[in-house]
């Protein structure tokens, strides 16, 4: 069954770091990329990162030079590394799976709260 788990959300004070983790199963390499979304309620999901096959990743402007996307393939886990966070990072962070000729995998979402 192709699953991923997000972990890693907590309460943090502006400023601070947090690192979320996505783990893929049966593999991290089913996915030609590989996404975090985030979402607030009452608004549309966004597009935070998105990490290519190769490795490489694209950013939304607001969160450019702060967060991090990346993958462990040994260890089937995709990473955001979140540093500076500030309270407009709070939402319920979704990681997000694209297969070619399949339907996206999303994973139940972790939740972040940014306190100023």
């Amino acid at each position: 069954q192709v699953q991923l788990v997000e972990s890693g959300g907590g309460l943090v004070q502006a400023g601070g770091s947090l690192r979320l983790s996505c783990a893929a199963s049966p593999s991290i390499s089913i996915f030609s990329a590989m996404a975090w979304y985030r979402q607030v309620p009452g608004k549309q999901r966004e597009l935070v990162a998105r990490v290519r096959g190769g490795g490489s990743a694209d950013y939304a402007d607001s969160v450019k030079g702060r967060f991090t996307a990346s993958k462990d393939v040994g260890r089937n886990v995709l990473y955001l590394q979140m540093n500076s966070l500030k309270p407009e990072d709070t939402a319920l962070y979704y990681c997000n799976g694209e297969r070619p000729f399949d339907l996206a995998t999303w994973g139940q979402g972790t939740q972040v709260t940014v306190s100023s």
